[in-house]
């Protein structure tokens, strides 16, 4: 059996798609939105058919109810598909988990515990587990954590210069986000250019409206640019990104505003959004064309931002050998692309104008063929890894609990 449903669970909302690890082919997708609302939405989708209803939808398990409706109702059959086994995203692992692991009691109770870390995401992922669990009670369950992947880190990289004690205490420290991701374009990376993962030293952009970006060594995270939160690093879509520390104390005094507001102010009212009253690239682009000044300054701080961060970590890793675009932005922006390697032509870096402008699905070339590094454009694909890792995870060789 190779067919895994893959649940990516948010406090009023959870997404999931069924996929046949074998044939790497998505069998059905779907959301359900809106949970707790008065008007709630569900969204199934099977051969590019959408299938959508409309109704309050309480709770999680109530949606997970319709998930199942729709899957005896329009297909394919759970039954028929022999269902391997449930991967559940889970964003914030801490430092408890290391590796994808087996949900069991105990650690859904961790993993509750880790809200702490992780208020905005944890809550929700605890909420899709607990009604998963109770929708396939006899199919194993597996966590895939964003943060796994990041657990390389040297404590140089993921340490905060702060009091050591009250850092430990609350344990502050760099996690990194989007680590599925990373490992999923890396390794992809890796087969394209035929070249072994272990030997490679590689930078992956994550761009979507949120952004990371990796520096991987030997298929490892040694670097990453989020940290404690998804909030450190780049600009995003609504996220600041890095900023002084000195500007929530100055905003806290002058502004009164309080813990919560800065939190919403930072995660849902600045980036793009912020600096242009947009947070899609798309229309930043389009207004930037057109000379809207927000529009010009927001694409400067963000593209600013990237080659910052570039440049960091190629002194990091000591060189790179590819450079791979991912995410909404990174995978569709041949503007963002070009700018954000605009200036490292001394490193013998060069993309090549028509293979970075090409409209083209799957993994690409963007580079010269002279390029003294490899640029790709690598599309990523989370469920599918998620996917794979629980299927590895729940085999009774591959369990880790």
């Amino acid at each position: 059996m190779s067919v895994v449903l893959v649940i990516n669970s948010g406090s009023s909302s959870f997404k999931y798609q069924l996929i046949d690890v074998e044939t790497q082919e998505a069998l059905a997708s779907g959301l359900v939105e809106r949970i707790g609302e008065p008007r709630g939405a569900a969204t199934h989708e099977v051969g590019g058919v959408k299938t959508v209803i409309e109704l309050p939808i309480p709770d999680h398990a109530v949606g997970f109810d319709l998930m199942l409706q729709a899957f005896e109702d329009v297909g394919p059959s759970l039954a028929e598909a022999q269902l391997a086994a449930v991967g559940h995203r889970v964003v914030q692992g801490g430092a408890r988990f290391f590796h994808p692991t087996l949900i069991t009691d105990l650690v859904e109770i961790n993993i509750d515990e880790l809200s702490l870390l992780a208020p905005l995401h944890n809550p929700g992922a605890v909420q899709g587990i607990r009604a998963a669990r109770a929708a396939f009670p006899d199919i194993p369950h597996v966590a895939v954590f964003d943060t796994a992947f990041h657990q390389t880190l040297p404590p140089a990289a993921y340490t905060y210069a702060i009091d050591r004690d009250l850092a430990r205490k609350h344990r502050i420290r760099r996690y990194g986000f989007h680590g599925t991701s990373h490992k999923f374009v890396s390794e992809a990376a890796a087969r394209f250019v035929d070249q072994p993962l272990r030997e490679l030293t590689q930078i992956v952009l994550h761009l979507g409206n949120g952004a990371s970006i990796t520096a991987i060594d030997g298929g490892h995270s040694v670097e990453t640019s989020m940290g404690l939160t998804p909030l450190e690093g780049l600009v995003m879509g609504t996220r600041s990104g890095d900023l002084d520390p000195s500007v929530l104390l100055v905003l806290a005094r002058r502004e009164e505003m309080t813990p919560g507001e800065l939190d919403t102010l930072l995660n849902k009212r600045s980036g793009l959004l912020g600096l242009a009253g947009v947070s899609d690239m798309r229309d930043i682009e389009q207004r930037r064309e057109a000379g809207d000044g927000g529009a010009m300054l927001a694409f400067d701080v963000y593209i600013h931002r990237i080659r910052a961060y570039i440049g960091a970590y190629i002194a990091q890793l000591g060189g790179v050998d590819v450079i791979s675009f991912t995410a909404g932005v990174g995978e569709n922006s041949p503007l963002v692309r070009a700018q954000a390697l605009a200036t490292l032509g001394f490193l013998g870096i060069r993309l090549d104008p028509e293979r970075n402008e090409r409209r083209e699905r799957g993994i690409r070339v963007i580079s010269t063929d002279d390029s003294a590094v490899t640029v790709l454009v690598v599309p990523t694909n989370e469920e599918l890894e998620i996917a794979r890792q629980t299927l590895e995870v729940a085999s009774p060789a591959g369990a880790r609990d």
